[in-house]
């Protein structure tokens, strides 16, 4: 089953000042992104149209204002404004932060970094948009021994992505589609440059990580799968991780109003799983279900 590409959403690189970022949610206590007990910086914006994004909020790198229908007082006349709204119904998505500013609100949570050997994981959307910034964020949280991951499908210039890799110890890289051709009209993605970016980074001696989301009608298929381990297995990798489709996001497209095109798609059963962890160990690869 081939199913249609998700709406497309304008998204600008919003990185014009390197000292401000556009995030949308930082999540504390996490243990799916990276080793230990890890706080993720959700960057807002993405370039990719993937219709099974569990975080639609972050595809458009502007500032949104929704409104929870539940706790709604349908004051007269309704001004649409967050800062005022009395019941917390209108709610802002994404905010501006400086350098120090994300800093401070990180290293709020050092002491569970240290204790679990965890750290912080940049997210998004696709923290490349916002390069100059995370490279640089980054930096300083190096400085203080803080373990760094990123979260990304690599589709950017290397000159964006290389240095921004270089102050990670894992590189957490997304491999969805293979076929070119399908991943351009689906997702709006260049899939030769994010295979020639992973093997550059690879080359440059980054820690880098595959992830495979295993959508029905996309990516879950043995013909894909057989195409990423063909392509991972030259460069020495021997990790994998396996994302599993979920329904998750739905709620969040009907609070943004965008449709849900994949409400009839089930969730791989556990047999799908297998036979998928069965070919990857096959050819060597440790496999993780989920990130």
């Amino acid at each position: 089953m081939t199913l249609s590409a998700a709406p497309r959403i304008s998204c600008e690189v919003i990185d014009t000042r390197p000292d401000v970022a556009r995030i949308f949610n930082i999540q504390r206590y996490s243990l799916n992104d990276g080793r230990g007990i890890r706080t993720v910086v959700f960057f807002k914006g993405c370039p990719h149209t993937c219709p099974w994004c569990a975080n639609p909020e972050s595809m458009s790198s502007k500032i949104e204002t929704v409104r929870r229908e539940s706790k709604c007082l349908h004051c007269t006349p309704c001004l649409r404004d967050a800062d005022e709204c009395p019941s917390g119904a209108f709610e802002r998505i994404g905010r501006d932060v400086t350098l120090n500013e994300l800093e401070r609100e990180v290293m709020k949570d050092d002491v569970f970094f240290r204790s679990s050997g965890g750290g912080v994981t940049l997210s998004g959307g696709e923290v490349l948009m916002q390069a100059p910034f995370a490279t640089r964020f980054l930096q300083r949280l190096r400085r203080y021994g803080v373990h760094t991951a990123i979260e990304t499908a690599g589709d950017a210039p290397l000159s964006r992505l290389l240095p921004l890799a270089q102050q990670c110890d894992e590189v957490l890289f997304d491999l969805k589609i293979m076929a070119p051709e399908q991943a351009r009209a689906v997702v709006n993605m260049n899939q030769p440059r994010v295979l020639d970016n992973l093997r550059s980074l690879v080359a440059e001696g980054v820690n880098v990580i595959p992830r495979v989301p295993l959508i029905p009608g996309y990516t879950l298929h043995p013909a894909n799968i057989t195409r990423v381990l063909e392509f991972l297995i030259p460069s020495g990798i021997r990790q994998l991780h396996l994302l599993p489709f979920h329904q998750y996001g739905e709620p969040k497209y009907r609070l943004l109003g965008h449709p849900w095109t994949m409400s009839q798609v089930a969730t791989p059963d556990a047999d799908e799983i297998a036979a998928i962890r069965v070919l990857a160990e096959r050819a060597g690869f440790q496999v993780t279900l989920g990130g």
